[in-house]
């Protein structure tokens, strides 16, 4: 094996490693969304809300998941989040 071909086995590596541990960072922040919003607290949904985006948004940048697929996610969140604090005021 060529020195080039070990180094870029090592670079791909090192970036798997990366994306796997910010792509399991994202799951966690968008599961914290949805307990919040289940456990019908306005402030910490909203919170977590703008902490998901920002994640989402920043991977997006990133490349690390596609921008369009970041978009989409945050604007699911959103829209659940708006529809728990509605159900929240006709309650």
């Amino acid at each position: 094996m060529a020195s080039s071909e070990e180094k870029r086995y090592q670079q791909s590596v090192k970036r798997h490693d990366r994306n796997q541990s910010v792509k399991s960072r994202l799951k966690t922040t968008i599961k914290k969304v949805i307990a919040a919003t289940e456990a019908k607290d306005p402030a910490a949904t909203e919170t977590e809300l703008r902490l998901a985006a920002s994640e989402l948004q920043k991977a997006g940048r990133k490349r690390i998941l596609h921008p369009n697929t970041a978009s989409r996610r945050v604007a699911r969140l959103s829209r659940l989040v708006q529809k728990s604090k509605s159900a929240a005021v006709s309650a």
